[in-house]
């Protein structure tokens, strides 16, 4: 399992943080990866994932975690301060919002 951080809309619907923000992120079905170039940004094509719901150079006003599960991954070390390893996959699954966890 997988976690993401990821906006909650006021209408209670999601969305990413910061690459294709206008798309919804629908829970409980199987979504593909998408090339959005974005200025400013790395061009790293897939899902931006952890595999813990930390990350501490992160805002979490307006965000919620959400469960995932993942096919056709990638993982990358970065520094501690940035979640620790991440992990870059193809698809995601939403399954769930973790109401448990403090964002």
């Amino acid at each position: 399992m997988y976690y993401k951080l990821v906006r909650l809309r006021k209408n209670g619907t999601l969305a990413s943080l910061f690459i294709n923000r206008s798309a919804t992120l629908p829970i409980g079905q199987w979504l593909n990866a998408e090339d959005h170039e974005t200025k400013g940004y790395a061009h790293r094509v897939g899902w931006h994932l952890l595999y813990k719901p930390e990350a501490p150079h992160l805002s979490k006003k307006g965000r919620v975690w959400v469960l995932c599960e993942a096919e056709d991954v990638e993982t990358f070390t970065r520094p501690e301060s940035q979640g620790g390893r991440w992990a870059l996959a193809q698809r995601i699954k939403i399954l769930k919002i973790l109401e448990d966890v403090a964002c």
